[in-house]
C-alpha cells in the first residue's frame, strides 16, 4: 500500500503544480508570429494624436557589458538582445503616435539611394526628361530617441522548496532577474532633453523535480524521476519593459503639452488620471515586491488568548490560560506605545494555582511596517495583583512575535513574552535569592480603526 500512496503523492506534486508540464515540446513546432506582452495591448489603447510625430532612432543599445552565464562561466554570448532598436522602432510604429524613419543604417539608405540616381540619371540621357533624375527628400525627424538596456542584474532572489519521506521526494526552485532600461526624447531643433523614462522588468526562472526511489519487492526496486524547468524569455521582458517606456513617453508628454490629443477635455483627464494613480504605486514600490507605504493606521485595539507558564519556587510548573486586551497607538510607522489589561493564572503542578491580573505598558518596534507580514519586538513596565490586592508587584516584560495583515482592517498575530518580576512572593513562597518570573505565549487579532494610509517615504 505504501507504494501507490507514494506514487499518488508524487503525481498530485506535479499536478498541482505549473500547466507548463502539460504543454511539453514533444514534436517539431512551425514558425509563429511574435507573442505580444501586456504592454503591448496597452498601446493600442492609448488615445491617438492629433498629428503623428516623426522620431529618429540611430541606436537604443545594451549598455550592460554582460554575458550571458552558464554552469562552466560566462560564454561569449551577451545577457540581452542586441536588436534593442529594431524593438523600439517596432514599439513606436504600434502606438500610432510615431512615424519613425530609418537612421539605424543610414548609410545602407543612402547607397541605394545613390544607384537609383545614377541609374535614372542614364536613362535620362536616352529619353531627355531631366524630372526622372530627382528622389523625394528623406524626411527628418523632430525628436530623436536616446538610451540604452543600462542594467540586467542576475539573482536578485532565489530560493525553494522541497520534501522527501522514505524515498519519494519533489522540490520546487526558482530564481528572478532584472532587466532595466532609459529612454530619452530629445528635441533636434535645439538639443534639450525633454523627457526622461525609467523602466525595469523582472525575469522569472522556475523548475519542479519530483522523484520516487523505493523497493517494492525484495529484489524490485521502483525509480521515477520527472521534472521541468521554466525561462521568462528575456527577449520578451525586454520588448515589454521598452513598450512600457513609449506608454510613458507618450503620457508624460500628453501631460507637460509636448504634444496635443485627438481626445475630449474631459477623456484626457480621465485617461491621465488612470496614468497618475498608476505612476503613484510604482513611485511607492521597493524590490521582492514591496512598497513603501503605511499598511497599519495609527490606532488599534487587539484580543489575544494563550498560555503562561511559571519559573518559580515550586518544582514541576504547568502551562494556564490567558487572556488579554490591548490598545495600542503608532506614532511612527515602526514604532507604537501598546497599553493592556491581562488575566491570567499561574499554576504549579499539585503545589499551586493561582489568578493574577496585570496593567502594562509596552514599547513595540515593527521592523517591516509595510509588508503584510512583519517581525516585532517589544519592552515594557507593568504591575500584577490577585482578585483580593492581597499580593502585588511590579514587574518588566520583553518579548518578540509576528503579525499577518489579513486584510486592511486586521492582523493576525502571535508572540512570546518574559516577565521579570521584582518579587519572589508571586507564589506565596520566599525561597532562595532569585525572583519569581514568568512565560506568557500568546495568539490573537488586531484591529485597526481606519484605512490603511497611503504614504510615501521620502
Amino acid at each position: 500500500m505504501n507504494k501507490y500512496m507514494s506514487i499518488t503523492l508524487l503525481c498530485s506534486f506535479l499536478l498541482s503544480g505549473c500547466g507548463a508540464y502539460f504543454n511539453q515540446p514533444l514534436g517539431i513546432q512551425k514558425a509563429v508570429y511574435g507573442e505580444n506582452t501586456p504592454a503591448t495591448s496597452s498601446l493600442a489603447l492609448l488615445p491617438k494624436p492629433k498629428e503623428q510625430i516623426v522620431v529618429g532612432v540611430y541606436k537604443f543599445k545594451d549598455q550592460t557589458g554582460q554575458y550571458k552565464a552558464s554552469e562552466a562561466g560566462s560564454t561569449f554570448s551577451t545577457a540581452v538582445t542586441q536588436g534593442a532598436t529594431s524593438i523600439l522602432i517596432k514599439a513606436l510604429g504600434d502606438s500610432k503616435w510615431f512615424v519613425p524613419i530609418e537612421r539605424e543604417n543610414l548609410g545602407n539608405l543612402l547607397n541605394e539611394r545613390n544607384i537609383i540616381r545614377a541609374t535614372r540619371q542614364e536613362y535620362v540621357e536616352k529619353t531627355a526628361d531631366p524630372k526622372d533624375i530627382q528622389l523625394s527628400p528623406l524626411l527628418f525627424a523632430g525628436v530623436l530617441l536616446e538610451g540604452g538596456i543600462i542594467s540586467y542584474d542576475s539573482n536578485i532572489i532565489t530560493g525553494g522548496f522541497g520534501a522527501r519521506y522514505f524515498g519519494t521526494g519533489a522540490s520546487t526552485r526558482y530564481r528572478q532577474d532584472r532587466v532595466s532600461i532609459y529612454l530619452r526624447l530629445v528635441s533636434t531643433s535645439n538639443g534639450k532633453i525633454l523627457n526622461t523614462v525609467y523602466v525595469s522588468k523582472t525575469i522569472l526562472s522556475q523548475s519542479v523535480d519530483a522523484n520516487l526511489f523505493k523497493y517494492v519487492n525484495l529484489k524490485r526496486l521502483l525509480e521515477v524521476e520527472t521534472g521541468f524547468t521554466r525561462n521568462e524569455p528575456i527577449q520578451l521582458a525586454v520588448t515589454e519593459a521598452i513598450e512600457k517606456a513609449v506608454e510613458g513617453l507618450i503620457v508624460d508628454g500628453i501631460k507637460d503639452n509636448i504634444w496635443s490629443v485627438d481626445a475630449t477635455t474631459p477623456e484626457v483627464a480621465a485617461f491621465l488620471e488612470s496614468y497618475k494613480k498608476e505612476k503613484e504605486e510604482d513611485d511607492v514600490a521597493l524590490l521582492y515586491g514591496r512598497h513603501k507605504e503605511e499598511k497599519r493606521s495609527k490606532v488599534g485595539i487587539e484580543l489575544v488568548g494563550g498560555a503562561t507558564y511559571m519559573q518559580g519556587d515550586y518544582p514541576s510548573p504547568v502551562a494556564k490560560p490567558m487572556v488579554r486586551g490591548a490598545v495600542k497607538y503608532f506614532f511612527t510607522p515602526h514604532f507604537d506605545l501598546s497599553a493592556s489589561a491581562n488575566a491570567f493564572w499561574l499554576g504549579n503542578k499539585n503545589s499551586f494555582d493561582k489568578g493574577y491580573a496585570s496593567l502594562d505598558l509596552n514599547l513595540e518596534y515593527f521592523i517591516l511596517p509595510y509588508d503584510v507580514f512583519t517581525p516585532y519586538v517589544f519592552l515594557g513596565a507593568g504591575t500584577g495583583f490577585d482578585k483580593k490586592f492581597e499580593n502585588n508587584f511590579s514587574k518588566i516584560q520583553y518579548g518578540a512575535g509576528m503579525e499577518y495583515l489579513i486584510n486592511d482592517h486586521f492582523g493576525f498575530k502571535f508572540y512570546g513574552e518574559h516577565n521579570v518580576t521584582f518579587s519572589d512572593n508571586v507564589d506565596f513562597v520566599v525561597h532562595g535569592k532569585r525572583d519569581d518570573y514568568f512565560w506568557r505565549f500568546g495568539v490573537g487579532l488586531t484591529y485597526y480603526f481606519h484605512q490603511k494610509i497611503k504614504k510615501k517615504i521620502r
